[in-house]
């Protein structure tokens, strides 16, 4: 762990430095953690929601991280557990199971005003709607945000193996998907 990393993780344990410290936080990491759940939600409003949510569990639960890993990748996991229980949440709601939820969150895509992609994104959006959760989540994190797997399989707590055969499987559902 860096040295900063240590100094913000203890400032942010201390009741005198901890708002500062969590501003300061916020600002270093709000736009990645937004992006990587916008990747999970699609939509901009629930993004949002997420996020907030991610750094009001983060703000709670600073006292009890233990540094085993990277604070970064520690947010992640939250900021992915976060995603992952919203949408369930919503398909709960709608009465549907996540896949439906998928394909209808990808279906008012064009319409969000925060969706700027043409319309090879768009198809992309709808590959990966048709893959299985997991393989969606590693798909995002290896192919939009570069992440090396040792710290996707920190994040998910899954072995490099599994990560990689996941990957490797979503890629080749895309390209089918994108060849059909």
């Amino acid at each position: 762990m860096l040295q900063e990393e240590v100094s913000l993780i203890k400032r942010l344990k201390d009741p005198k430095t901890q708002d500062a410290a969590f501003r300061e936080l916020m600002s270093l990491h709000k736009e990645r953690l937004y992006w990587h759940i916008r990747k999970i939600v699609l939509i901009h409003d629930d993004a949002d929601d997420v996020l907030q949510n991610t750094f009001i569990k983060v703000f709670r639960n600073i006292k009890q991280f233990k540094g085993d890993s990277k604070l970064y990748s520690w947010m992640y996991r939250i900021a992915t557990n976060e995603s992952l229980t919203h949408l369930k949440k919503k398909a709960s709601i709608k009465n549907i199971d996540s896949e439906t939820l998928q394909n209808q969150v990808v279906e008012k895509l064009q319409a969000d005003v925060y969706f700027d992609g043409d319309e090879i994104q768009l198809k992309l959006q709808k590959a990966l709607a048709t893959l299985p959760q997991k393989q969606r989540l590693v798909f995002n994190m290896k192919y939009f945000d570069d992440m090396k797997y040792d710290d996707m399989s920190e994040i998910l707590d899954t072995s490099v193996g599994a990560l990689k055969a996941s990957y490797h499987h979503a890629r080749k559902k895309i390209e089918a998907f994108l060849t059909e």
